[in-house]
């Protein structure tokens, strides 16, 4: 099964907390024991696994992430000016596979699923769920 979660960011770079949208996918999915792989297509996002307890861990990452890939000295730049964002985008990863347990997200009560843009804001981003069943 397979569903595409649609959004749009508002930043140029944020990380947007996408959990409840990928748990209804799963819902709909009626799938109880699997797995569920969250992707994003674009060459200037990623998904991330993270704090979920307020939004000091994800300033922080991107914080973290600007420090080590500032904007602006890449050769990238030469032709659209986001080198830094597919940098960013490749060290974090397009993507994260979650295990499905009895129906739920086997995310820990601290853990949440992010969509980070590197390059927005953007009026369209999607994601891409495949759940896959236990046999």
């Amino acid at each position: 099964m397979r569903q595409v979660i649609n959004l749009a960011t508002a930043q140029r770079e944020i990380l947007v907390d996408i959990t409840d949208q990928v748990k209804a996918v799963v819902k709909s999915s009626g799938v109880k024991n699997g797995l569920v792989s969250i992707y994003a297509q674009g060459a200037t996002a990623a998904i991330m696994i993270q704090e979920n307890w307020d939004d000091s861990v994800q300033t922080d990452v991107v914080d973290l992430l600007r420090q080590m890939i500032p904007p602006g000295v890449w050769l990238h730049d030469a032709q659209d000016g986001n080198g830094d964002a597919h940098l960013k985008s490749g060290l974090v990863g397009p993507s994260e596979t979650v295990p499905l347990i009895d129906g739920q997200l086997g995310l820990s009560t601290w853990q949440n699923i992010f969509f980070c843009e590197f390059d927005g804001p953007r009026s369209e981003r999607k994601v891409v769920c495949s759940i896959i069943a236990d046999a």
